[in-house]
């Protein structure tokens, strides 16, 4: 073992683990889950409620990990992502292949063992195709890589629901859809901001391969198509009047951004729409929860 790999073990803390989970887009991730959980069932356990979350958000990090030792390579060349754990030497790729390793087994254990073999199921594949397939080949394949690998990010609602409930519904389907069409002009409008990063390290993102106008139109067209499917949970009697009137503003507001980016060369405006959908996607699931609780109590 080199000094340098003996400096960087010695450096190694809980926090950079932690990074190695990406635990901000795992946080986004649960809240879909439980709001799939709310919405399936209105006897819920709470240790299954607690276990079911605990295995959904292992495997979502596992597959974090895995993103982190695939894109080292990359990584370094980026300027978003220098600063990772595996660039940065404070962990290992061997530390982390077993550190992702744990938590994919665990996540199975748990899933399987306190929750239901569908969630668990559901869980790896999802595991797979972003630690896998979307990480490994898509997304230096295509230009479509986050539309394509954007089904695995969609699947935490319908995991929640299947906790709960052992089987699959078009409810569920429907907030998966929902994730899925928001997730390019989220992705896409980070990757404006950054797409002199995608350039130099030679990852086939739209704003490199097909220009960056051509890139907001795509995102502008795909929000449209959003505010038309989020009107859905309202229209099929998913939701009430809450969700309607908050959809309504919070779909303008996300409209607004991307007119804005798509009229605009106002450098600092992609990074204010990808922040934004952020928002609005939270906003999203909370309109989903408060009405339903709503409407269930009244």
């Amino acid at each position: 073992m080199s000094t340098f790999e003996q400096a960087a073990i010695q450096q190694t803390t809980w926090r950079d683990y932690y990074e190695l989970c990406k635990p901000r887009v795992v946080m986004l991730m649960l809240l879909t889950s439980i709001v799939g959980m709310c919405l399936a069932t209105t006897h819920i356990s709470v240790i299954k409620f607690i276990l079911a979350n605990l295995g959904i958000a292992m495997g979502a990090c596992a597959a974090a990990a895995i993103n982190h030792i695939a894109d080292q390579h990359i990584d370094k060349k980026m300027q978003r992502t220098q600063l990772r754990p595996i660039v940065t030497g404070k962990v290992t790729t061997k530390q982390s292949i077993i550190f992702a390793a744990t938590l994919g087994v665990l996540s199975m254990l748990v899933l399987t063992l306190f929750v239901n073999g569908l969630t668990a199921i559901l869980t790896l594949v999802s595991l797979i195709s972003y630690g896998g397939i979307y990480t490994f080949f898509l997304k230096h394949a295509t230009p479509q890589n986050i539309v394509i690998g954007g089904i695995a990010g969609a699947s935490p609602p319908l995991l929640g629901w299947t906790a709960m409930t052992g089987h699959v519904s078009a409810d569920a389907l429907l907030l998966v859809l929902i994730i899925f069409v928001w997730t390019p002009p989220h992705f896409w409008s980070l990757a404006i901001d950054r797409a002199d990063d995608y350039a130099k390290a030679n990852v086939p993102m739209l704003p490199f391969t097909h220009s960056i106008p051509y890139t907001k139109l795509n995102i502008l067209l795909y929000t449209i198509l959003l505010s038309c499917i989020t009107l859905l949970p309202f229209t099929l009697g998913m939701s009430g009047w809450i969700y309607l009137v908050g959809i309504i503003f919070i779909n303008a507001r996300f409209l607004y951004w991307c007119v804005k980016l798509f009229t605009s060369s106002d450098k600092k405006v992609p990074l204010y729409t990808f922040k934004y959908s952020i928002y609005y996607l939270s906003m999203l699931f909370f309109l989903l929860l408060v009405d339903h609780y709503y409407y269930l109590f009244n």
